[in-house]
């Protein structure tokens, strides 16, 4: 259970950040709720926030304090604007993360929600490593051009920069008990997946027939939800999918194993 513990859920105003915020609730949590959507339900603080604008994420900063948890949920999908996508899906989601440290109390835990398009982060290391070591809210464009990241890539990437991240820090905050993993989603039902669909075209429509049906939200809070809890302290740095069987599908046409 989370009773008396603190949760602040990004993306809380729709699809898996909703239903996070709704199991945090049964649980005991309090939740407090980061969107630009405004949001009431199961909500015990909103604060309205534009992930594309720093000056929005310090003025959210700045009203939290003494939480013992992070969801990082909002994203963008492929078809919007690759500057925005990289920006919110990575630089903004880090900078918050970050800027959330010194607020959260020993023992807390935070959850990115990554992607099954992060996948192939392997053949991406270099220009991972890069963007991690130098992006930031001022040169994402650069970032963009310098390792040609155009149009839907810059969702993949995006999600290859949060796993690799999410790797890297999994022992960064450890004398204070931080943790950090990831949850990557599969093609899930939520209203940005026609965004997918239309953006990845037949490959998509072939992803859809190797599966037995789309993810719901109800399938992936409930994994976010026991990353926050206590019992689940000794993962670090992981990246659990939730997908149902797709990674495992993609890891073997890859190395043949069929």
């Amino acid at each position: 259970m989370l009773n008396n513990k603190t949760i602040v859920v990004t993306g809380v105003a729709s699809g898996i950040g909703a239903h996070t915020a709704k199991l945090l609730k049964q649980q005991g949590a309090t939740v407090v709720g980061l969107d630009r959507n405004i949001a009431s339900e199961n909500i015990d603080k909103f604060i309205q926030v534009d992930l594309t604008e720093q000056k929005s994420i310090d003025e959210a900063i700045a009203q939290i304090d003494g939480i013992d948890g992070l969801c990082n949920i909002a994203g963008l999908p492929p078809t919007l604007d690759r500057d925005m996508v990289m920006t919110v899906n990575f630089v903004a989601l880090r900078y918050l993360t970050e800027g959330l440290i010194s607020k959260m109390n020993h023992g807390a835990s935070i959850v990115n929600v990554a992607s099954l398009a992060g996948i192939g982060w392997p053949q991406s290391v270099d220009a991972v490593k890069d963007t991690l070591d130098n992006i930031n809210f001022d040169n994402v464009a650069e970032f963009c051009d310098k390792h040609d990241v155009a149009g839907p890539r810059s969702y993949f990437f995006s999600k290859e920069a949060l796993l690799v991240w999410t790797m890297r820090n999994r022992w960064q905050w450890r004398d204070r008990g931080i943790r950090m993993n990831c949850v990557s989603p599969g093609p899930v039902d939520t209203p940005i997946l026609k965004d997918f669909i239309e953006t990845l075209g037949d490959r998509a429509e072939e992803d859809m027939k190797v599966m037995d049906r789309a993810g719901t939200p109800e399938d992936i809070a409930p994994v976010i939800v026991f990353l926050l809890r206590d019992d689940s302290a000794w993962i670090r740095g992981a990246n659990i999918p939730v997908d149902g069987g797709m990674s495992s599908h993609v890891m073997e046409q890859i190395h043949n194993l069929a």
